[in-house]
């Protein structure tokens, strides 16, 4: 693994030792590392979402389109 050091204000400082104080996480690290992987996390699901956008329709989206969308959805996350 990697070393990265980082500078910080007192006042963001002072932020994350309360999150990781608050939240139960081990170390600063711990806390950083998290907040990287849900801001990769977002910048997929938006990277998906722009490629979604700019795809053509072919089919009417109604309820049973969101239906098979919210069952395909559930046995996604089901995996």
């Amino acid at each position: 693994m990697s070393t990265m050091n980082i500078s910080l204000p007192d006042h963001l400082k002072h932020f994350v030792d309360q999150q990781v104080a608050g939240r139960g996480y081990g170390t600063s690290s711990e806390y950083v590392r998290e907040l990287i992987r849900h801001d990769k996390d977002r910048q997929q699901l938006r990277n998906l979402l722009l490629e979604g956008a700019s795809t053509e329709v072919t089919e009417p989206v109604n309820t049973s389109y969101f239906d098979s969308l919210r069952e395909r959805a559930t046995k996604q996350s089901a995996k």
